[in-house]
């Protein structure tokens, strides 16, 4: 499956449209990473317990939108965007979307 944020595939030409796939992935705070990342606050640099909370809720996100779009007989998912927002107080949703296409068979069969 390829992924990507640009409007084509390079090299290879949409055959069909399939639709909007989406994947999405809410995560709470957790009280004791919110302890650690408030005394690295105190120090200063990288918040590596919420950077790693946000990197794992991107990729179920992606997972997710990939399982969509080989549902419906997709090769690629082009247009790719991200978003995120705050549902509620300590929780966040990560948002990823793009259009799932068929892609014509490439040059040589593969």
């Amino acid at each position: 499956m390829i992924l990507t944020t640009t409007d084509s595939v390079p090299g290879r030409r949409a055959a069909r449209s399939l639709g909007l796939v989406r994947g999405s992935s809410v995560r709470a705070r957790n009280v004791f990473r919110d302890l650690l990342a408030m005394l690295r606050n105190l120090v200063g640099g990288e918040v590596r317990e919420y950077t790693k909370v946000l990197a794992e809720s991107r990729e179920q996100a992606l997972d997710r939108m990939r399982e969509e779009a080989l549902a419906l007989g997709a090769d690629a998912v082009v247009g790719i965007r991200f978003e995120s927002s705050e549902i509620m107080t300590g929780a966040a949703e990560i948002l990823v979307y793009g259009t799932a296409v068929a892609l014509e068979p490439a040059a040589g069969g593969k």
